[in-house]
């Protein structure tokens, strides 16, 4: 993940150029703020408990909370200080958060002549933006509603100094597949069940333990994926073999096969099939590769190592 390129001091806002520094000084790359767009998606679905795995599943309320989560949620990743009178203050100035799913961020008075942090995300599209901007009256509408809040103008939306724009996030896979594969995982009548339909249609997609949980919604989730009765045991006659990232021999033989690599915390299911003997991955005493698309497959996955 590469940084938004910021202007020269003498080109922006001071104050919008010395906290886009900050905040670029506190994660060079974005990645602890990636986490955190992330991590609040995940935290308002509540996929555990609710199943709920997309923002078109919230309550109207719950996605307006979603603001608020992103602002302690940065603070706390970040380790922002409290602003006196906005919500942080950062390299010595008063900063307001803002998060709009659309980008029609709503400006009160109180952030008039004030420094913004703008936020965005899209999970459908898996990406987040970060901004800093300065509401200037040059740089607002003079429309209002009738909570007296308004918004970025065209001038304004051109002044923000984007720290990272439409960067990429870990991506939710129930959004990826297609809806009908997602109800089909769904339909499961029983935690494990469902894990099982989860491993066998969505082959070679990063999973992140959320996804398990949400598919799976028990306390001991990832108990399904294991051997002794879990997916692992479950799928591998049917040629479905499960990599865990928090392995690097796993993760080793993702890269060997051309599949889809886990990092810690994610997995990954691969059909697999016997292969020639300076193809695919060695696993077990055996060569393997991916299995072709619709052969059948009529050899059990191998038992893959842990070290």
């Amino acid at each position: 993940m590469t940084a938004c390129e910021l202007p020269t001091a003498k080109d922006a806002d001071r104050g919008a150029f010395e906290v886009a520094s900050e905040l670029l000084r506190l994660d060079p790359d974005g990645s602890r703020m990636a986490k955190v767009f992330r991590a609040t998606f995940d935290q308002l679905y509540d996929g555990q408990h609710t199943g709920r795995y997309s923002v078109d599943q919230l309550f109207k309320t719950e996605k307006t909370h979603f603001g608020t989560l992103i602002e302690i949620n940065l603070q706390r990743e970040l380790n922002l200080s409290d602003g006196e009178i906005l919500d942080f203050k950062i390299a010595g100035h008063e900063v307001d958060c803002k998060y709009s799913h659309t980008g029609a961020w709503m400006l009160p008075i109180e952030s008039f002549g004030q420094l913004i942090l703008v936020t965005q995300a899209s999970d459908q599209e898996s990406v987040w933006s970060v901004g800093v901007v300065r509401v200037t009256e040059a740089n607002r509408r003079t429309s209002e509603n009738r909570d007296k809040k308004t918004g970025l103008n065209a001038h304004g939306r051109s002044q923000i100094i984007w720290l990272f724009k439409d960067a990429p996030m870990q991506p939710n896979a129930l959004l990826q597949l297609p809806e009908d594969v997602v109800t089909a995982i769904m339909l499961g009548t029983s935690g494990q069940a469902r894990v099982n339909e989860l491993f066998r249609r969505a082959t070679n997609r990063v999973l992140t333990r959320n996804i398990i949980a949400t598919v799976a919604q028990q306390d001991d989730y990832m108990k399904r994926v294991r051997d002794n009765g879990g997916s692992r045991s479950a799928l591998r006659p049917e040629g479905i073999l499960i990599l865990s990232g928090d392995y690097s021999v796993q993760r080793n033989i993702a890269i060997e096969l051309g599949a889809a690599v886990p990092s810690p915390g994610e997995l990954v299911s691969i059909q697999v099939a016997p292969a020639g003997e300076t193809d695919g991955a060695y696993i077990a005493g055996t060569r393997w590769c991916i299995a072709p698309s619709g052969d059948a497959v009529t050899s059990p996955a191998p038992v893959i190592p842990t070290k």
